[in-house]
C-alpha cells in the first residue's frame, strides 16, 4: 500500500498545523481562508457556515489564528471540518500599531510561500516575528528588518552587494540575522546608527528583488504609522 501523505488521517481528511494568513467572506455565511501549514505549505480552504453566530468555526478562520485544522480534501479544494486554535495573537490584534505591521508580516509570508511546498521554516519565522511584535524590549523597526531580511534570504533573494560596506557591528548583526536559528532571532537590540545602516541596505536589497508595495504597507504609509 502507498504511504499516506503528510497530515493525512484517512477518509479524505487531513490534519494540519498552521496559521491563517488571510480570510474573505464567500456567499452569505461562508469564509475562504489562506492557511500556511507545516505539512502542506500554503493552502486555500472553505469554511462553510463560519459566519453564522453559532458556528464552531466562527472565531478560527481569520488572520492571526494559529492552531490545528482538520480539513476535508476534495478534488480541487479543502473544506474546514474542525479546528483547535491555540494562539489568537491577541497581544498583536488588540494594538493598532502592532496589527498593521502584523498584517504586513502575513502578506509577506503569503508572497513567498507556495502550495504543497516545504514551508516549515516560513511558518516558524512568521510565528516568532508575531510574538516579537509585542515585546516592549524590542524596536519594531528591528523586528520588521529581521523578519523581512531573513525571509528574503531563505528564499534566495539576497544580494551581498547591498551589504558589502557595512563592517563592524552591522556586519556581525547581518550574519546573525541570516544564519542564526529562528528561535533565537529576536533576542538582540541595535543602536540607531547600526539599525539605520542595515535598514538602508535592506531597502536596496528589497527593491532589487521585489520592487512593489504590499497592500498593508500602502495602508501604513498612507496613515503615516511610525514604529518604535
Amino acid at each position: 500500500m502507498p504511504g499516506r501523505l503528510s497530515g493525512e488521517i484517512g477518509d479524505n481528511l487531513i490534519e494540519v498545523t498552521g496559521l491563517v494568513l488571510s480570510a474573505a467572506p464567500v456567499g452569505e455565511y461562508d469564509r475562504r481562508g489562506v492557511i500556511l501549514t507545516k505539512e502542506r505549505g500554503k493552502l486555500h480552504a472553505f469554511a462553510k457556515g463560519a459566519r453564522r453566530p453559532n458556528s464552531p468555526l466562527i472565531g478560527g478562520i481569520r488572520p492571526f489564528c494559529f492552531g490545528t485544522f482538520t480539513l476535508y480534501e476534495g478534488r480541487s479544494s479543502y473544506t474546514v471540518k474542525q479546528l483547535a486554535i491555540t494562539n489568537y495573537f491577541e497581544e498583536v490584534t488588540s494594538n493598532v500599531e502592532y496589527v498593521y505591521l502584523g498584517c504586513y508580516f502575513l502578506e509577506f509570508a503569503d508572497y513567498y510561500s507556495r502550495e504543497y511546498g516545504d514551508e516549515l521554516s516560513t511558518l516558524k519565522l512568521l510565528y516568532q516575528a508575531l510574538r516579537a511584535l509585542s515585546k516592549d524590549s524590542l524596536d519594531n523597526r528591528l523586528v520588521r528588518l529581521v523578519y523581512e531580511l531573513r525571509m528574503m534570504a531563505m528564499n534566495g533573494d539576497f544580494d551581498g552587494a547591498c551589504f558589502q560596506n557595512l563592517g563592524g557591528t552591522a556586519a556581525y548583526a547581518l550574519d546573525f540575522i541570516v544564519n542564526t536559528p529562528v528561535e533565537r532571532l529576536f533576542t538582540f537590540t541595535l543602536s540607531e546608527e547600526v539599525l539605520a545602516r542595515l535598514w538602508d541596505a535592506q531597502a536596496e536589497n528589497r527593491v532589487r528583488y521585489i520592487n512593489r508595495a504590499f497592500k498593508s504597507e500602502e495602508v501604513m504609509n498612507s496613515i503615516n504609522i511610525t514604529f518604535s
